[in-house]
């Protein structure tokens, strides 16, 4: 194979522009500029020259540059509530993968569940010019975001939302939590405990309700004393354990709002003496990577968080195109493994 010629005005040592890689590979520079663009519709024979000579010159290409000269900054805003957790990275990485794959950079920055905290990332975005938003599970109004979404392409996750250029993706967690009660249910349980979420978040309002709707369709009675409120994560699982284990109210089961907070109620059943699933029955929600790989594995609620990130980019990426996007979150589906049982001894 031939290789690609040096451009005759390449300077030693300087850097390599967009025309070098034009004279080099015998095309234009709007041509090079169309494929690095994916916009370009040429010959695999002009897009291979162009590969060739891009890889041999070493050119890198400038996305701040090419976004300016369209208007854009080929960067996207991402809201995040904790990017160390596992459930949200899972999301980051699917945001990230889809993202790039379009020439787009994400920025992202954690809103810790507070709305003037979501404000001051918005703020902080907006001042970087970034070309969209990806806002997953905001505590912020749907007012403000209907209003942004006015000037700014915005997808949001964890609700049902419309609006000129905006895009809601919102999970079923209600049925997801039937299906998780109903499991224990069609076990053989009829004292189920509930550990929820934060009931200020719409999510963990849903999984209660679907937890209650299972019991009623089951005609078992909803007893408020085999509810105890977490925070999603594994220490607010394992005090709600605790308080669960000293209330009046025996239980055979245990139903957790997230994965996180079943690994947390797990550790205060054992620390009880108590086992699972023999002496408990424990099911989580999220599918979260490590619920397979718990001792026993954790029968879960998959909610397919890199999907949601990947769904909720190529959302974005439509509506920077000027499309109206039409994807949609998979339905929940109930993942069995080995940490429900039969109904074993009855637990205080």
């Amino acid at each position: 194979m031939a290789r690609t010629p040096s451009p005759k005005n390449a300077a030693k040592g300087g850097p390599v522009t967009l025309g070098m890689v034009a004279e080099a590979s015998g095309v234009s520079p709007s041509t090079v500029s169309r494929i690095l663009n994916g916009t370009a519709i040429v010959s695999p024979e002009k897009r291979a020259a162009v590969d060739r000579a891009i890889a041999e010159l070493g050119f890198v290409p400038n996305p701040i540059a090419r976004g300016l000269a369209g208007g854009r900054t080929m960067s996207v805003g991402v809201i995040t509530q904790f990017i160390d957790s596992p459930f949200y990275g899972a999301a980051l990485r699917g945001i990230e993968d889809t993202l790039s794959e379009a020439g787009y950079s994400p920025l992202f920055v954690s809103g810790h569940w507070q709305a003037e905290v979501e404000q001051r990332c918005l703020d902080t975005l907006r001042g970087r010019r970034v070309d969209g938003l990806i806002l997953l599970n905001a505590r912020l109004a749907d007012a403000p975001l209907k209003a942004l979404a006015k000037t700014l392409p915005t997808v949001v996750s964890g609700r049902s939302l419309k609006g000129p250029g905006l895009y809601a993706l919102d999970f079923d967690n209600q049925s997801g939590a039937r299906l998780a009660t109903q499991h224990l249910i069609s076990l053989g349980h009829r004292e189920i405990a509930h550990i929820a979420g934060d009931t200020t978040h719409a999510d963990a309002r849903e999984r209660l309700a679907g937890y209650q709707e299972a019991l009623e369709e089951a005609r078992i009675p909803f007893r408020p004393e085999l509810v105890q409120a977490g925070d999603y994560k594994e220490e607010g699982g394992r005090s709600a354990t605790e308080r669960l284990l000293a209330g009046p109210r025996r239980f055979t089961a245990v139903f957790a709002g997230n994965d996180q907070m079943a690994t947390g109620a797990a550790v205060a059943l054992h620390r009880a003496g108590l086992r699972v699933p023999e002496d408990v029955s424990l099911v989580g929600f999220d599918d979260l990577a490590g619920a397979a790989y718990q001792t026993p594995p954790l029968t879960t609620v998959h909610q397919a968080s890199f999907e949601l990130g990947r769904l909720a980019a190529q959302a974005l990426l439509e509506l920077l195109a000027g499309n109206k996007p039409t994807v949609q979150l998979p339905e929940p589906r109930l993942i069995v493994r080995e940490s429900t049982a039969v109904p074993g001894n009855r637990v205080r």
